[in-house]
């Protein structure tokens, strides 16, 4: 007997909506209508989310959105694939921005270049690469040469983007997320700045990995994804991280080796952390989750 797949689907499109409690519902109920699984976002500014199903499920669903808010066109091609569901249940949320970056977006301002052209881009001499996403993302895996900002939110990126910076950088700026979204947030941020020439990576990373060679490839390390997977390598290939639940910080082999990592409790990051009760408490979670999965 053939094994399932899943197709895994990354997406956003930033249009005006008309958001309500009617259009979360229909959301809602579409994604368990089609047995689909995983958090969208509905936000006045537009639509993001990704969601899994069995393989083939990207027409229906295309279409149910175009029909649904009134759009012409719908990319949802910034895909992966998994073995599994890597989410719980279905979510439709409603939000007041698609990212959280104080920042309202009506469209794709930036140069988007495709995963070929990003690989000769970033490697220029005038060219500053630059990974905006958080800093344990970026310890687990980046570009290489790209800079770390080392902020642990997206709001604390547009203070590392201030207008000082603007003023000092003469050079173009290469950004890159994980699949897009908040690259086309930062860019409007830094136009403000007067930052005209930004480039960011058409699709994120995910595009990226699944469009390029190993062996051709300016990537070094794993991406962190927003699912049970917790990480992935090219062609998505399941990553070795899995989560600390004491922490919700993804915890790699070598983090397991430690003292401090109990299974389902803590990790090196955060055992020093953690009161006693709090450890007795998921220690007792990790029990029942084994005792039930018998």
């Amino acid at each position: 007997m053939q094994k399932e797949k899943f197709d895994i689907v990354s997406f956003y499109k930033f249009c005006p909506i008309a958001v309500n409690e009617d259009l979360r519902v229909k959301f809602k109920k579409n994604l368990i209508d089609c047995s689909l699984k995983g958090t969208i976002i509905l936000s006045p500014e537009g639509i993001n989310g990704t969601i899994s199903g069995l393989s083939g499920f990207f027409l229906n669903f295309e279409n149910f959105v175009k029909s649904t808010l009134k759009i012409d066109k719908f990319d949802i091609t910034n895909s992966s694939s998994s073995d599994f569901i890597p989410f719980n249940k279905p979510k439709v949320k409603i939000k007041k921005e698609v990212v959280p970056i104080e920042i309202k977006t009506s469209e794709r301002l930036g140069n988007h270049l495709t995963p070929r052209e990003w690989d000769k881009f970033i490697i220029q001499d005038d060219v500053l690469l630059i990974d905006i996403r958080k800093n344990f993302e970026y310890e687990m895996g980046t570009f290489r040469e790209a800079i770390n900002p080392k902020v642990n939110s997206f709001r604390e990126f547009k203070k590392y983007f201030s207008e000082d910076f603007a003023r000092k950088n003469n050079k173009k700026l290469a950004i890159f997320c994980t699949g897009g979204i908040r690259c086309e947030k930062a860019a409007d941020h830094l136009k403000t700045l007067g930052v005209n020439e930004v480039y960011q990576l058409e699709g994120g990373i995910i595009n990226y990995l699944n469009n390029t060679e190993e062996k051709k490839s300016s990537w070094d390390g794993e991406c962190y994804v927003f699912d049970e997977r917790v990480s992935v390598l090219h062609a998505s290939k399941p990553g070795t991280y899995s989560m600390c639940y004491g922490c919700k910080i993804p915890v790699s082999n070598e983090d397991k080796k430690s003292d401090k990592y109990i299974e389902g409790v803590s990790c090196p990051k955060c055992h020093d952390k953690l009161t006693v009760d709090q450890k007795k408490r998921f220690a007792m979670r990790q029990f029942n989750i084994k005792h039930n999965n018998k």
